[in-house]
């Protein structure tokens, strides 16, 4: 007698897998719980809680009182505020078009598959893996007044510089161990995008007669420009919160009258210390995510107009 084999009904679901069914919505969050927490404790309780602070008057070891926009109001009339917004400014404008230029030139340097050319590459990079810390007292000891760069200065007959002593000149050094620092890491950014340029592309334009600086600017550019507006939007906000360059240059005291001063080096004195404005410190906090937010929009805007 032949056996027959009655279909399962095609609705028909099975124990486990209506178990497995209900259990599915739960799942991804319980995987994502982990860095749902990390984000919450110290990125989303931080962020509320200065900007709840920055509506109140609180000191380190002193509760606070809401006293509304007053610290916002102080600050329209605090001149190292303008100071250190002057400076972060001056930081983004001279810093940014460095960082964006001059990868992409080490870029097209290392790129080249020729001997020994991992050797640069890997030698480019090393300062971005560097502690900050370690770099900045390594070029502390290189622009310090009897440093080996003033010893130089000296033994060609121009003379000591004030690289640390003067405002300006100080502002300029930590701009330069910026650039040293972040030039690898944006470099292999850019190594990444020119991997994507056609090569025939370059090869058209060698046909056609156009010479390096031409291919540069009329293919490489091109091709790389949405690479060039994120690297531009990283530069900037990395600029305009810079800290730790300055820091390391200027001391915890600072320069001469506190003139190099930015504003995340002005939140860290404000708010810190046994006496700290906590309140006002987090009011200028509050003031530097707004900048910084607005930087971004505006990059985003600039490279959306061009592409219109």
């Amino acid at each position: 007698m032949a056996s027959t084999t009655v279909p399962r009904a095609t609705g028909a679901r099975s124990p486990r897998t209506a178990r497995m069914r209900r259990q599915l919505p739960t799942s991804p969050w319980l995987f994502a719980a982990p860095g749902l927490l990390v984000v919450g404790v110290f990125v989303l309780y931080p962020f509320v809680s200065t900007l709840v602070n920055s509506f109140t008057d609180r000191r380190t070891l002193i509760p606070g009182e809401f006293v509304g926009l007053d610290n916002f109001r102080e600050l329209l009339h605090d001149d190292m505020f303008w100071i250190g917004l002057r400076n972060s400014t001056l930081y983004v404008l001279v810093v940014v078009p460095a960082l964006v230029v001059l990868p992409l030139l080490l870029a097209l340097l290392v790129q080249r598959n020729i001997p020994g050319i991992a050797f640069f590459r890997s030698a480019f990079y090393t300062p971005v893996v560097a502690s900050i810390v370690v770099v900045g007292l390594i070029w502390v000891w290189l622009f310090d007044e009897r440093g080996l760069v003033n010893s130089l200065l000296e033994t060609i007959g121009v003379g000591r510089v004030g690289f640390l002593s003067d405002q300006w000149l100080l502002l300029l050094s930590a701009m330069t161990v910026t650039v040293w620092k972040g030039l690898g890491y944006y470099m292999i950014i850019y190594l990444a995008a020119l991997a994507n340029v056609p090569r025939e592309l370059h090869e058209a334009a060698a046909v056609d007669g156009a010479g390096a600086v031409r291919r540069f600017l009329s293919v490489t550019v091109p091709a790389v420009r949405s690479t060039m507006v994120l690297v531009g939007a990283l530069s900037s906000v990395a600029a305009f919160k810079v800290f730790s360059e300055v820091y390391l240059m200027a001391g915890p005291s600072g320069g001469p009258a506190g003139e190099d001063t930015t504003l995340v080096m002005l939140v860290q004195r404000t708010g810190t210390g046994l006496t700290g404005r906590v309140g006002y410190a987090s009011a200028m906090s509050v003031v530097v995510f707004v900048i910084t937010v607005g930087l971004m929009l505006l990059v985003l805007r600039a490279d959306r107009g061009e592409e219109t």
